[in-house]
């Protein structure tokens, strides 16, 4: 069955004030679950989950998220919401590639990059960017190979290399689109100097329907240098941090606080033993 995909914003328990916050910048949001956990909220019917997880982790630019709109008025008033208590990290402007664009960190540390493009140039209103900086540059078009051969109903969209001229290695990736299990993300290398790289700041999830879709995606994800975490999250070879949890995980932590007990002792999730604990 297909796996939902979705992003996962790391927060220092204040998961509640970001989605009311973010409810109020972006149209057609919603809060659309809420645990002492965390928060899931929808935009343009996408979620974007917020965990309450402490000072751990932060955010950052190597896992953005872009969001696309064919409104230029809609883009300046989402970049005026989020640069209140934030910074530039490109400047609201116009560039060849879109009439008015921006690179925005909010005021808790997440990356969004607003485009405003044509209608045809939009398939998915919210789209996960990464960014392969320091010692993973020039690995992004590897990981498009790796994600769709990983994940069903798959695809290549087409990739942008570099010239030389913009300053940055010829031939790696500009921009990239791909889709996997029917989700469109976005993909670039950058070969310029950055004091960030992919941390659980910033992480994707995919729910999987059988303890066959978990182990498969468990054991293919962490191979070749990936790298296990607890509770259902690894790294893989590229430094991705992902989260692969069971569809019925929401059912069953609502049904004993047991369930997280024994979650917290996994690594990979195993759904009969979480079955169990919630009876």
């Amino acid at each position: 069955m297909d796996k939902l995909i979705y992003p996962c914003i790391w927060c220092n328990d204040n998961a509640v004030e970001m989605a009311e916050k973010y409810l109020s910048i972006f149209p057609e949001s919603a809060i659309v679950d809420v645990n002492p956990w965390v928060v899931v909220i929808t935009c343009h019917g996408q979620r974007i989950m917020l965990l309450n997880g402490g000072e751990m982790f932060r955010p950052n630019p190597s896992l953005s998220l872009m969001y696309l709109t064919t409104d230029e008025k809609e883009t300046e008033e989402i970049y005026s919401k989020l640069i209140d208590g934030g910074k530039d990290l490109m400047p609201l402007d116009s560039y060849p590639y879109s009439s008015k664009y921006a690179w925005v960190e909010d005021r808790y540390g997440v990356s969004w990059q607003l485009y405003t493009g044509n209608e045809s140039d939009i398939i998915q209103r919210i789209v996960p960017t990464l960014m392969f900086v320091g010692d993973k540059n020039g690995k992004a078009e590897k990981a498009i190979d790796f994600y769709t051969t990983l994940f069903p109903n798959s695809e290549k969209r087409g990739i942008l290399r570099y010239s030389g001229s913009e300053g940055e290695t010829p031939g790696n990736v500009q921009h990239a689109e791909f889709k996997i299990n029917n989700y469109l993300l976005m993909i670039m290398d950058s070969s310029y100097s950055h004091a960030f790289g992919f941390t659980e700041g910033m992480s994707l999830v995919a729910e999987c329907h059988t303890q066959e879709e978990v182990d498969y995606l468990w054991e293919k994800l962490t191979a070749d240098g990936g790298e296990e975490s607890m509770c259902g999250w690894l790294r893989d070879k590229y430094g991705v941090s992902w989260q692969i949890t069971p569809v019925v995980m929401k059912d069953l932590l609502q049904k004993s606080p047991r369930v997280m007990e024994v979650m917290m002792s996994m690594r990979k999730l195993d759904i009969q033993k979480l079955q169990e604990a919630a009876e």
